[in-house]
């Protein structure tokens, strides 16, 4: 459907301003100027429910951010669709290079925090089970999925195996440095379409990778988080930068059998997967395996 339409619908024989805000690989948005006021419209993007995203479970983790003040607020939804008009925060992005600063760790860690003791959201996110679940939709819309699946496969049940059953608590799931704004003298963090109740570690780890952390910059993140350096937190961190950068090499697989948008998403799965080689054959590896499972003991 033709954004037009979605305006007409929301706002029929309003003259609303929009244009085009900057498309993620999933999504398209628009950026709104309707009554003095600047909003964001998202329209999810083609069969994204086989990428496991229920929009009106994004729709409740939106507005749970917004309560805790972490994100924008949601202004509208488009039903039945679940497209979803948010407040535009009148920001800056956050580089990487800055994100791995201890200053900018410092400033999101009680964000964070804020997320993972707020109140239930309606779904569940766990990586074990969501590389599981787009392995099969690969296959299943004739995608090859690549043969590193079954080594990767191997190495994220040992992860699970040794740190046990986690206590599940509302997290975001996809903290790709898109998703950070700097405005207002704090960060703030938009795009909720993966969120879930799940493991607070996964959120960690799932930064981490995605920003490039070296061991220190998680020693940062770790202290900054629980207020002090936990050995078998840290290594529970370092361990699920493997899941990270797993759910992101598989993400990539499906998506070449849904998505319209013209972006190499057989590349993109490529550089994924060497990441998690490059992970796993870290000398440090093993011990954080031993770490996080004697502390599941």
């Amino acid at each position: 459907m033709r954004h037009e339409a979605i305006l007409e619908r929301l706002w029929p024989g309003q003259n609303v301003m929009s244009r085009p805000l900057g498309d993620g690989i999933t999504n398209h948005n628009f950026l709104l100027e309707v009554d003095g006021e600047s909003l964001v419209l998202r329209i999810g993007g083609k069969d994204t429910e086989a990428l496991g995203i229920d929009r009106r479970a994004e729709v409740a983790a939106a507005r749970m951010a917004a309560d805790i003040g972490v994100g924008p607020e949601v202004v509208a939804v488009v039903e039945p669709e679940g497209y979803l008009v948010t407040r535009f925060i009148v920001g800056e992005p956050i580089p990487p290079e800055r994100m791995r600063t201890p200053e900018l760790i410092e400033r999101l860690a009680p964000r964070l925090r804020a997320i993972h003791g707020a109140a239930p959201i309606p779904s569940r996110f766990n990586p074990h089970r969501v590389v599981e679940a787009y392995a099969s939709t690969a296959a299943a819309r004739g995608v090859r999925v690549p043969d590193d699946f079954a080594w990767a496969k191997e190495v994220a049940d040992t992860i699970e195996r040794v740190r046990g059953p986690q206590r599940e608590v509302p997290c975001h799931d996809d903290l790709l440095n898109a998703n950070f704004i700097w405005a207002q003298d704090r960060v703030w963090i938009v795009d909720w379409e993966y969120a879930g109740l799940g493991d607070r570690i996964f959120d960690l780890g799932n930064l981490s990778v995605k920003h490039d952390f070296e061991l220190e910059q998680d020693e940062a993140l770790v202290s900054a988080y629980f207020g002090r350096i936990d050995p078998a937190e840290l290594a529970s961190v370092r361990l699920m930068r493997f899941m990270g950068a797993f759910f992101e090499a598989m993400w990539g697989v499906v998506q070449q059998g849904i998505s319209e948008l013209d972006f190499d998403f057989a590349g993109y799965a490529k550089e994924n997967f060497d990441r998690l080689r490059g992970i796993a054959a870290d000398v440090r590896f093993g011990g954080w395996l031993d770490a996080a499972a004697a502390a599941a003991d």
